[in-house]
């Protein structure tokens, strides 16, 4: 398996538990931006080609947790064509910008991958859970690898059409219907609706953004591709003390202190994380409808007071 060094955590999680082995998982080097390289996959494969392995899977994301990266599937998909590698695409949480005539761009090449996975309930706020396997593959692939042929279950002579009874193509049993609640929210707001609620997040993402350009203090990790807005707050004891030896070290400590803050004083909530080499960064994403420029100017203007003295 080749895997970006970026992509999530459940990739090496399931190759534990599908008894693959976390050994056998083969790390992809990504860009400054959290992309795959694809010049590093097609040296992976080979790597594990000349050790005695056998490629046959390689995940790409659309949508990294932390940095809201791309891969660039058209290279990544080539790459897999000539090997004759499965193209898998977790798509779980940049799926949704399909839907925007303006930002569908970020997953071209995605129609070359054999599989994809979707989760409308994050970006589009489908209730949880909302999640979706898309094939290529027609042969009744899920089938054959899921079916037990439970014959008090899944009668072959039911008076209807069989092949909309997917139940034994899944690993679970029993499961909710996560594909009524995706309807009926499509039903409710339209493709239009669903369009703007994507067009939205993108558009409050660079308003943030922009502000906080304009703000002392603030600093952008990197510029967002997606709606994953990562920042550093400076208090002004930090500021212009790049050069310091411990200044890594004091910077890692200012988002943790700022969220403790926040959430004793009961004011908001966002996540905070470290990034390869980079000190701990605030991790801001904008998905709710309801939320306005106002909540938004709120956000930074507590953080800055919340941070001030640090």
């Amino acid at each position: 398996m080749d895997v970006s060094e970026k992509c999530h955590y459940s990739i090496q999680k399931g190759a534990a538990f599908l008894g693959i082995g976390t050994d056998n998982v083969y790390l992809v080097a990504v860009d400054e931006r959290g992309k795959m390289i694809p010049a590093d996959l097609e040296k992976q494969i080979n790597q594990a080609k000349s050790e005695g392995a056998l490629p046959y899977f390689v995940n790409a994301t659309c949508g990294t947790t932390v940095l809201g990266a791309f891969d660039p599937l058209t290279e990544i998909a080539e790459v897999c064509a000539r090997h004759r590698l499965w193209l898998h695409v977790d798509a779980a949480w940049g799926g949704s910008a399909l839907l925007s005539q303006r930002h569908r761009h970020l997953l071209d090449g995605i129609e070359r991958a054999d599989s994809v996975a979707w989760n409308p309930h994050k970006m589009l706020m489908t209730g949880l859970q909302c999640s979706a396997f898309l094939l290529q593959d027609s042969s009744g692939l899920l089938q054959r690898c899921h079916c037990a042929k439970a014959t008090y279950l899944f009668q072959t002579d039911k008076f209807y059409d069989m092949a909309y009874d997917r139940g034994d193509q899944t690993i679970q049993c029993g499961r909710k219907v996560d594909c009524l609640k995706l309807w009926l929210m499509w039903k409710a707001n339209g493709t239009e609706g669903l369009q703007k609620r994507v067009d939205r997040a993108f558009a409050f993402t660079r308003y943030l953004a922009d502000e906080i350009k304009k703000r002392e203090g603030f600093q952008l990790v990197t510029e967002p591709e997606f709606i994953n807005l990562c920042f550093w707050f400076l208090p002004p004891s930090l500021r212009e003390q790049e050069g310091c030896s411990d200044y890594c070290s004091k910077l890692g400590k200012v988002a943790p202190a700022i969220k403790e803050r926040m959430m004793k004083n009961g004011s908001m909530m966002v996540s905070y994380q470290p990034h390869g080499n980079r000190a701990n960064f605030f991790r801001q994403v904008v998905t709710n409808p309801a939320v306005t420029r106002e909540d938004l100017d709120f956000f930074l203007d507590e953080i800055e007071r919340l941070g001030r003295d640090l």
